[in-house]
């Protein structure tokens, strides 16, 4: 089954991407997908990083007006950091993968089953 891993992080590990801690940072996260994607988990191609919150614009339409937002959709303290797609028996060994990952101290791993593609 394929599960949707979403990772969430605060504000100060967003900051930790660039600087005296960028090394550690990504050699986290390169280790933590080097691992999904060496068991065979990852389902390659479908993970993406994303840019901190504060690049993000938000479009609402509302009594069709566009209502256009600079920031992300919520102001909260943990924001929405990348996603992957990875493809497990279970929901038990998808959650285990949700504790490997580097935010889980800090953030937090929404784990999410993806939708099967529509039947004709």
């Amino acid at each position: 089954m394929k599960y949707a891993l979403l990772f969430s992080e605060p504000e100060t590990e967003f900051a930790r991407r660039e600087g005296a801690d960028a090394e550690a940072y990504w050699g986290a996260w390169s280790a933590y997908i080097d691992e999904l994607d060496n068991s065979g988990a990852l389902v390659r191609g479908s993970g993406a990083g994303l840019t901190p919150p504060h690049s993000a614009t938000t479009v609402r339409l509302r009594q069709g007006i566009a209502q256009i937002h600079d920031g992300p959709i919520s102001d909260t303290k943990e924001q929405l950091g990348g996603v992957v797609v990875i493809d497990v028996p279970s929901l038990d060994v998808a959650l285990e993968w949700a504790q490997k990952a580097p935010c889980v101290s800090s953030g937090a791993v929404e784990v999410r089953p993806v939708l099967p593609p529509p039947q004709p």
